[in-house]
């Protein structure tokens, strides 16, 4: 499958269940004190390297761009799904969004003080993450903070259906902590801390917080 074909799918399927997937994680955030934690880590972290724009990058609908500027914190979102964003705009119309996609970042050189992709990088395939994170790398300016949150595993696996029982065709790829840590050493990322959510659990996610080099 190249990457106009998986993009493809990707959009389509999110244009399909933006609607729904705003319903089911609108306040989503409430009650996760590890998830707040880390945004405001993320959060105090761009205040010290001097503040500007911040890009939360894979959207949605918009919650974690709303909550980093409920913080304080100058940012916007962007996400694939022109749905997603149509309902991020609707529900936080005094934010920016805008669509564009981690595999084409088209930002100016050190344009954005700090960038967080939650949940979005779950649907790259290996072989296009070392692309995105150059783009990542190329974008933020030298010192400036990265968080990732992926899911945690060893499979692939196509979701057909989801977030209202709508048709869905993307691929969800679980990840160890350690190589995506490796992936972002060699763009040019230090590596700061990394945390592993519900340790216990089948479902695990982890968090990478991660600096470009200045």
């Amino acid at each position: 499958m190249t990457t106009d074909d998986w993009l493809a799918d990707t959009r389509t399927s999110y244009d399909t269940v933006a609607v729904s997937y705003a319903d089911q994680v609108r306040g989503a955030l409430a009650g996760h004190q590890y998830l707040h934690a880390a945004l405001a880590l993320f959060a105090d972290s761009v205040r010290i390297a001097g503040g500007g724009p911040v890009a939360d990058v894979g959207c949605g609908p918009g919650e974690v761009t709303a909550h980093l500027h409920e913080l304080g914190v100058d940012a916007f979102g962007v996400d694939l799904s022109p749905g997603m964003i149509d309902v991020a705009r609707r529900d936080h119309p005094g934010l920016r969004f805008e669509v564009g996609s981690m595999t084409d970042l088209g930002f100016p050189v050190a344009s954005v003080a700090g960038l967080l992709a939650w949940q979005s990088l779950i649907h790259i395939p290996d072989d296009d993450v070392p692309t995105v994170f150059g783009h990542f790398h190329r974008a933020l300016r030298p010192g400036g903070p990265l968080q990732l949150l992926f899911h945690v595993g060893d499979e692939s696996r196509l979701m057909t259906e989801g977030y209202g029982g709508h048709p869905m065709k993307v691929h969800v790829h679980r990840r160890q902590p350690d190589q995506v840590a490796s992936w972002l050493r060699d763009a040019g990322f230090v590596v700061e801390a990394q945390m592993l959510l519900d340790p216990d659990a089948k479902a695990q996610q982890a968090i990478l917080f991660a600096r470009s080099k200045s």
